[in-house]
């Protein structure tokens, strides 16, 4: 077993006890592979957009702009139950109980797979009338009603990769979910072209295509990693004979949804605030439309270093509060925060100064959406430095199961003050309300969680109820670990969790 004062080392599978070692190293060690994931995915995204944008026109680019802003939000109605099960998971780990986990691996899935299913199945033949709600352009709607009905065909293949990858990470492992990211995306890129265009054997489908070769991507990497784990024995795979933990456990549902469903609800308000934000936009026209869309690209990009640090704080802080090692847990907090203005501010200068021939690359020669483009990112560009120190403290906070108060303080944000600054200050900034909107509102979350952090009660927030320990012993090295049992046998302990009253 490494001792206290080294990073613990790689086991078989990838994982990694985050309870031990230099806060500091390990943390960015841990970071590294998901921001190299965020950079794959936004990478992703903007060759899509060249293809689509580019090729197809601005209409295309503004139908995609709209489609995916659904997905966001599709994505962010369940996020918070996969990051309910992350978090119990790293817990769970922290606390050296194998059994747990899996057990929140298994209730977990099935919830996940059976969301999915209803979504998509309600979701595609609804694809027009939700974009027409959301003010799509006119010219735009055809093309984006097509682009989103194979957004929704991809939805089970996305939303299972999503939370395998992300409860992986919950166990210490972020190379995994990296490695088979990267498969994924490279299966994107190169399904991309040959089914807008038709090259070759595959159908001409346009826009439809770009959809369609992101659900064939996702589904070959869902596959592919489902049979890693089978291979590797990883300590969370549930092989045939442990197939009850598939059973929902409703002590496990109930912690699930009761803390899973208010950080669900940040993600929901982030995205339906952003539909807001849209509509606003879509009003001004297509070409400040597609400027928008331009500059979204790379804002995916800018707030990739907070949003990787964010979800290793919440999983190394998480790992820490089941082991109880608190000065850890507040370690992480001030080394995030760090990590966030050093990474981001690098990025957003860098953006700036090469901006002009960044955005071109989404947007036709001679656009007048260009000029639009740069306009506003000088304006709203600053706003993630702010977002960052927010995402990052909201994510050591939730490691605790504090879900309440973030969920307050994003609703303040989003709705309290962005939303009416930008419809409010219109008549006296025109369109600048919109871009200067984000800014402001960033700046206040920032003030509001950064108090909460300080004064708020998060650290008194539990998951579970203490009590008897109900799991195997669990080496630091993690993918040491042998199969676990099956719990449901009646020399088991019962898998239900006891959950603390919402915090």
């Amino acid at each position: 077993m490494p001792s206290p004062a080294t990073p613990a080392a790689h086991g078989a599978t990838g994982a990694r006890d985050l309870t031990r070692g230099p806060i500091a190293p390990t943390l960015l060690r841990f970071a590294l592979p998901i921001l190299g994931g965020n950079v794959l995915q936004s990478l992703n995204g903007s060759v899509n957009a060249y293809w689509v944008g580019g090729h197809l026109g601005e209409a295309a680019l503004t139908a995609t702009a709209n489609a995916n802003n659904i997905l966001f939000l599709l994505i962010g109605a369940v996020f918070g139950i996969g990051m309910a099960a992350t978090i119990l998971v790293a817990q769970a780990v922290g606390a050296h109980d194998l059994r747990q986990a899996r057990c929140v691996m298994g209730t977990s899935a099935t919830f996940f797979g059976a969301a999915a299913l209803l979504i998509a199945a309600v979701g595609m033949p609804l694809s027009r009338h939700i974009l027409v709600a959301m003010a799509t352009p006119q010219e735009a709607l055809p093309l984006a009603e097509a682009y989103l009905r194979m957004l929704f065909l991809s939805i089970p293949f996305l939303y299972l990769f999503t939370f395998v990858s992300a409860v992986l990470r919950g166990a210490g492992d972020a190379r995994t979910p990296f490695l088979f990211l990267l498969l994924a995306v490279a299966l994107d890129v190169v399904l991309n072209p040959l089914l807008i265009f038709g090259i070759g054997p595959f159908p001409q489908m346009g826009i439809a295509g770009s959809g369609l070769s992101t659900g064939i991507a996702n589904a070959l990497a869902l596959g592919a990693l489902l049979v890693w784990l089978r291979w590797r024995r990883h300590p969370l795979w549930i092989a045939r004979a442990d197939w009850r933990l598939f059973v929902p456990k409703p002590g496990i549902l109930r912690l699930l949804l009761g803390k899973g469903l208010p950080m669900g609800a940040q993600m929901v308000l982030i995205s339906v605030s952003m539909l807001a934000m849209l509509g606003m936009v879509n009003a001004q026209g297509v070409a400040t439309a597609s400027a928008y869309g331009a500059a979204l690209q790379l804002w995916t990009y800018v707030q990739m270093p907070a949003m990787a640090i964010g979800a290793a704080c919440s999983s190394m802080a998480a790992q820490n509060v089941g082991a109880q090692r608190w000065d850890r847990v507040e370690g992480v907090a001030r080394w995030g925060v760090g990590f966030n203005f050093l990474l981001t501010g690098a990025l957003i200068g860098l953006l700036l100064l090469a901006e002009h021939r960044v955005l071109a690359l989404f947007l036709p020669a001679g656009s007048a959406a260009l000029s639009i483009a740069e306009h506003l990112n000088g304006i709203a560009l600053w706003s993630f430095l702010f977002f960052g120190v927010s995402f990052v403290l909201t994510g050591v906070v939730r490691s605790t199961g504090a879900v309440l108060a973030p969920l307050a303080i994003l609703a303040v944000a989003m709705w309290g003050i962005r939303i009416p600054l930008a419809y409010g200050l219109q008549g006296w900034l025109g369109v600048d309300a919109i871009w200067w909107s984000f800014p402001l509102s960033a700046l206040a979350s920032m003030a509001m969680t950064l108090a909460y952090y300080r004064w708020g009660g998060w650290r008194r927030a539990k998951l579970l109820a203490p009590g008897e320990e109900r799991g195997i012993a669990v080496p630091a090295e993690i993918g040491a670990l042998p199969p676990a049992p099956v719990c449901d046998t009646a020399n088991e302990v019962d898998c239900d969790l006891r959950a603390a009253a919402p915090a």
